[in-house]
């Protein structure tokens, strides 16, 4: 699963003065209050599912065919989000709670 934060991409969008929606990052979840930046091996809570921050998704060449010069913009400090290992059969709802699990 892949997970991009709603404040980078708003952040991409102004650097780029762009307006694309996040879904042409292709990301499975749009977080937004919990940065993602170094978060491997920590644990998220997404409502009543949990899951494992595996690493840092790398932006592939299909980000400049959405905008020119995405790609590049996303490669530096996990601007291009993270990826994740479900730990928990639970159905993620919009709008759901987000936190740390310590």
């Amino acid at each position: 699963m892949t997970l991009i934060e709603r404040e980078v991409w708003d952040a991409l969008m102004l650097e780029l003065e762009a307006d694309v929606p996040p879904s042409a990052r292709r990301a499975n979840l749009l977080v937004s209050g919990l940065p993602l930046a170094d978060s491997r091996g920590r644990t998220v809570r997404i409502g009543t599912c949990r899951l494992r921050i595996v690493g840092e998704t790398r932006p592939c060449e299909r980000m400049d065919d959405a905008l020119s010069g995405l790609r590049a913009a996303m490669r530096p400090a996990w601007r291009g989000g993270a990826h994740a290992e479900v730990l928990d059969d639970a159905e993620i709802q919009v709008g759901a709670t987000i936190e740390w699990v310590e």
